[in-house]
């Protein structure tokens, strides 16, 4: 495809002679890097910020989306994703002049995907109408509780009436809407959860992102149960949530198409699935992430990640990209793996190797999938190898046992 395959700096890889369609899919993460207070569960790359200029954010972003569009130029862009931080923060305008510029560099879809991360206040719900101007499509909404002391808990600065109504007026402005919850919070009963999950499922978004609080390091709430703060639920009482939680959406239409994501048939969020699938994937933004194939070689792609130092960096360098590497064989089916079993049709078979170049049975422990199988936790068929719902629950143990030590 390209002339150049393993470049010293990034500045100085080719672009595509041809365009080239990754097997997976290919999508486009924008990240906004700004949130009004950090959240004490996480580990994102966010900050706080007085101000912001927003004149020279919106240069920088165009600029990288230029870095990158040129090494990809003519591929046909299936999904974009504003995520942070809290890019409902950023001007409408912003946002606009991103999407406006995405085809000086590639074919877009026809029904191209394009979502939008937002916290559900009632200054930011006002903005939806704008971003529906701007070209968004589809809005993902941070909710996290419908329960005013599980949000003072969480660090939310809304209330539950005002979630409320931030989800009823995305799904009157957008055709695709969804929000987050999380549950199996600190003494959390299953009746309260019930509770709280049939209210959601009343709004009929078509898309639910439902996760399990997890502690990570580098947090306030790692450092709060450190210091004896509060206890996380014990294993059992959430691995029962979990199985209420996938009794209730497949119940009310949704079908659990990942660890932690329930959708209607044909409203999965797309943009993930490309993460999930092994698709590439360009990453702007502070801290973004991506993974390109270019060339015939993959390449992973992180961005700085501190907001002063991603200005500065692409102001000196003409972009801001810090690791540009090769993927070794291993590691993409390593990674191919580990995300694919988050899903819950699995690994597609014929996916993999056009991905990786490899079979997937060449490239798992067989002796290790054969005792999952028998297990109940792991499906191997002739198209798919798929973690069961049992094994779903144990997904990093399953991942473990599966990978192959390849030094």
């Amino acid at each position: 495809m390209g002339a150049c395959r393993r470049p010293a700096d990034p500045g100085l890889v080719c672009g595509e002679t041809m365009p080239f369609d990754p097997p997976g899919g290919f999508g486009l993460y924008v990240h906004w890097p700004f949130c009004v207070s950090k959240c004490p569960y996480c580990d994102f790359n966010s900050h706080v910020a007085d101000s912001v200029d927003q004149d020279t954010w919106r240069s920088g972003l165009l600029a990288e989306l230029d870095h990158y569009g040129i090494k990809t130029k003519g591929r046909h862009l299936d999904t974009v994703f504003f995520g942070g931080g809290t890019p409902s923060l950023m001007p409408p305008a912003t946002a606009a002049a991103v999407l406006d510029a995405l085809s000086s560099y590639w074919t877009l879809a026809p029904d191209i995907e394009i979502t939008l991360e937002a916290n559900p206040s009632s200054v930011e719900a006002r903005k939806f109408e704008d971003f529906k101007t701007a070209g968004v499509n589809r809005i993902s909404i941070g909710v996290q509780s419908f329960d005013d002391a599980a949000l003072r808990f969480l660090g939310r600065g809304h209330g539950a009436e005002e979630a409320k109504e931030a989800v009823t007026i995305a799904k009157r402005t957008f055709d695709r809407s969804s929000f987050d919850l999380i549950y199996a919070l600190p003494g959390q009963q299953p009746e309260e959860w019930a509770r709280q999950l049939d209210e959601a499922l009343a709004f009929d978004t078509g898309h639910l992102s439902l996760y399990q609080l997890t502690v990570e390091k580098g947090t306030k709430f790692y450092s709060d149960h450190r210091d004896g703060a509060f206890d996380p639920l014990n294993d059992e009482l959430a691995a029962d949530l979990y199985d209420l939680t996938t009794e209730m959406t497949t119940n009310r239409g949704l079908n659990g198409y990942e660890v932690s994501n329930y959708a209607v048939s044909g409203l999965e969020s797309r943009h993930n699935l490309i993460y999930w699938r092994g698709g590439d994937y360009i990453g702007i933004g502070p801290g973004a992430h991506g993974r390109l194939t270019i060339g015939g070689t993959r390449y992973r792609t992180e961005q700085a990640p501190l907001p002063g130092n991603w200005l500065s960096m692409r102001e000196e360098r003409g972009h801001a990209t810090r690791i540009f590497s090769v993927i070794s064989e291993a590691e993409l089916r390593i990674e191919c793996i580990m995300m694919g079993l988050r899903l819950v049709a699995g690994i597609d078979r014929r996916l993999f190797a056009a991905i990786t170049g490899a079979d997937l049975l060449d490239s798992i422990d067989t002796g290790s999938a054969y005792l999952l199988q028998e297990a109940g936790l792991i499906d191997i068929d002739g198209t798919h190898l798929r973690a069961t719902e049992a094994g779903r629950q144990r997904l990093n143990a399953v991942i473990e046992a599966l990978v192959l030590d390849f030094d």
